[in-house]
């Protein structure tokens, strides 16, 4: 809210959606907060390819050992 121009912003659906995300999953840097949607959309379509990839080694990883 200290940054120029946005002192009129309101945080939407996809703000909080966005903070939710990262603090369930813990995949996305929560030290930035990036200001825009798309960007929003960007980091957390990040993290879920992220999340998937890592479930989909664990699972082959597992199924080595049987």
């Amino acid at each position: 809210m200290s940054e120029e121009g946005f002192e009129s912003w309101a945080p939407a659906f996809l703000d909080y959606l966005y903070t939710s995300f990262t603090n369930a999953t813990a995949l996305s840097p929560t030290d930035t907060m990036p200001l825009t949607i798309r960007a929003k959309m960007s980091m957390m379509a990040q993290s879920i390819i992220s999340l998937i990839t890592i479930v989909l080694v664990a699972a082959r990883a597992v199924n080595i050992l049987s």
